[in-house]
């Protein structure tokens, strides 16, 4: 085999574990062991760990990843150049596209680089915020950190309940619930 066909190998086999890992650590958290993770990415447990020397290795390269993947899809995003809500909606459906990385990130389980993902992840999330607060369109009595906070919350929590509504269906209903709260908009 050439270098360029084991390296590509190597890189379907890695990102094969990485994405078992995700799913695996999303749906069982700080219970899923190694086995768990070779089991969910059909490959031995001797492999994982000729990738990944060790959990925290493994969990490095999780929370890496989300990073990178959710910083890139917010610089793609644009958020700066729509209206508010449309930013928002871009914003949600870039977290929900990373979908259970975001999940095993969000639980501080993976361990990505804190400056990295201030300036890719949070930073962006938090202009936004204050976007909208400056423009009366979310309101300013709270810190738009705090508020920042709840987004990503809604997000995790939607994505981790069954049964999925859909990306589409996902990303609108978190957005509204963020937007406009839990009230139905009727007096009573």
């Amino acid at each position: 085999m050439s270098i360029e066909g084991q390296t590509s190998l190597r890189a379907r086999v890695s990102g094969a574990i990485l994405e078992a890992a995700a799913r695996t650590l999303a749906e069982r958290g700080d219970q899923a062991s190694m086995a768990d993770v070779a089991a969910a990415a059909g490959v031995a447990r001797a492999t994982v760990y000729r990738y990944f020397p060790n959990r925290e290795g493994l969990l490095e390269a999780l929370g890496q990843f989300a990073v990178e993947e959710a910083g890139k899809r917010l610089q793609a995003a644009r958020l700066e150049a729509v209206s508010v809500p449309e930013a928002f909606q871009r914003a949600v459906r870039v977290l929900v596209a990373v979908g259970d990385y975001f999940v095993v990130l969000s639980r501080e389980s993976a361990r990505p680089d804190r400056a990295e993902f201030e300036q890719r992840v949070a930073a962006p999330l938090r202009r936004l915020v204050e976007r909208a607060q400056s423009s009366g369109e979310v309101r300013d009595d709270l810190p738009a950190s705090w508020l920042m906070e709840a987004l990503v919350g809604i997000v995790v929590s939607v994505l981790r309940a069954q049964p999925s509504l859909g990306v589409e269906d996902t990303v609108a209903g978190v957005t509204s619930l963020f937007l406009d709260g839990a009230r139905t908009g009727r007096e009573g």
